[in-house]
């Protein structure tokens, strides 16, 4: 492919050549502007150079124009995403957060079982002080502390298979093509391990830079005990917290810097480390736009989220009213049950449903600006345009 056929690529020469261009419409553009035709009258648009010349605006195969984005177009973009490809979005995540509910549910009905007599010890009400023992309380703590481990885990992976799912549905709605669940679930599965990965190795390495602070602050404290005044104590508290509060922009800058690894481990195939790395090269010279565009993201998924729960919350307390009118003064524990039993189904509806969106909107919002980088350092624009124009494979294929 030459450098002038790309979609936003001017035409060859000027008002004054002649040859082959009247004989076509650009590539995803408007026709050609060429000379006068053959003595007639010229009837086209101002060549380049000529007062009133606009470039021809970038082709749009798919859900943005193939060209540098604006804000318009990543928020746009990642809204028509959701509008046009919802099915494959959603079925995945409440597939994903679904399987991670019921693993956390089969966790804590397994070590209910397992420590069922302790339990019993805890809510009866005659048993004295002396039945409970350190057993029993490492027992419940072991017991439940692998329940808690279990949920993060479960919630790790749901969330790497919506963060993979993204980018994987991107690579199609880019381009204007159709997909299915099955088609992204096998783009998308292969990739977790790395995206884990790629999520997890910046966070591990600022808590070990914050672990480290920590540990020097603390062995600073005991070596300069005790303390002489309650001004020298005052004083290296205020050090303490300033040094926390100086993690805070630690974090932020890793954030964004390596916000793109996700995408790039889906996009490209890459390894985690491999994935940080071509995150800080598309970053670089773009921080503060980056972040000033996941930011802007993550509080409107955050409101939406709020809106979202609110018909919910709002089902939820209708469906106690008939159950608590008819309770009476005294009611049954069974009666308690249904109802309060109803009312959380419908709040953990909410919060699902509320927690796909804040998850997946703005994982599009990053997916797009990965590929805004990639068009405006790379030029991938030339090579999404000739990738929309070829014919999807048939399906089933």
């Amino acid at each position: 492919m030459t450098q002038d056929s790309g979609p936003n690529g001017p035409p060859h020469g000027g008002p004054h050549d002649a040859g082959p261009q009247n004989s076509g419409p650009y590539p995803g553009g408007g026709p050609q502007g060429g000379g006068p035709h053959h003595g007639g009258p010229y009837a086209g648009p101002p060549p380049p150079g000529w007062p009133g010349w606009a470039p021809p605006p970038p082709p749009k195969p798919g859900v943005i124009p193939l060209g540098p984005l604006a804000l318009s177009d990543i928020l746009g973009g990642s809204f028509t995403t959701m509008g046009r490809y919802w099915k494959q979005l959603f079925g995945i995540a409440v597939l994903m957060y679904g399987a991670a509910l019921l693993v956390s549910g089969a966790a804590l009905a397994v070590a209910i079982s397992a420590v069922k007599n302790d339990l019993d010890l805890v809510f009866d009400s005659s048993a004295n002080n002396d039945d409970f023992t350190s057993e029993t309380g490492w027992s419940l703590g072991i017991a439940f502390g692998a329940v808690w481990l279990v949920a993060i885990l479960a919630m790790v992976v749901a969330t790497a298979t919506i963060q993979a799912a993204c980018p994987a549905v991107l690579q199609e709605a880019v381009l204007g093509r159709r997909t299915t669940i099955g088609a992204v679930w096998r783009r998308a599965w292969p990739r977790v391990p790395a995206v884990i990965g790629a999520m997890l190795l910046p966070w591990l390495a600022v808590a070990v830079a914050a672990g480290l602070f920590l540990l020097g602050y603390v062995s600073l404290l005991v070596s300069l005990t005790p303390m002489e005044s309650d001004v020298a104590s005052g004083v290296w508290a205020a050090v303490g917290f300033v040094g926390f509060l100086a993690t805070i922009p630690l974090v932020t800058w890793a954030w964004v810097l390596f916000s793109l690894a996700p995408a790039a481990v889906v996009f490209e195939s890459q390894r985690p480390v491999a994935a940080l790395r071509r995150s800080i090269e598309l970053v670089r010279g773009s921080w503060w736009r980056i972040f000033g565009i996941t930011t802007l993201a993550g509080f409107m998924a955050m409101i939406a989220g709020y809106i979202i729960q609110i018909p919910f919350t709002m089902i939820g307390v209708l469906s106690m009213l008939p159950t608590m009118s008819d309770m009476g003064s005294e009611p049954g524990p069974a009666q308690i049950l249904v109802a309060v039993g109803t009312y959380m189904v419908f709040i953990m509806l909410g919060v699902m449903v509320s927690q796909i969106f804040a998850t997946t909107f703005p994982q599009l919002v990053t997916g797009l600006l990965y590929v805004d980088q990639r068009i405006r350092k790379e030029n991938l624009a030339p090579v999404l345009a000739e990738s929309a124009a070829v014919p999807p494979p048939p399906a089933g294929h």
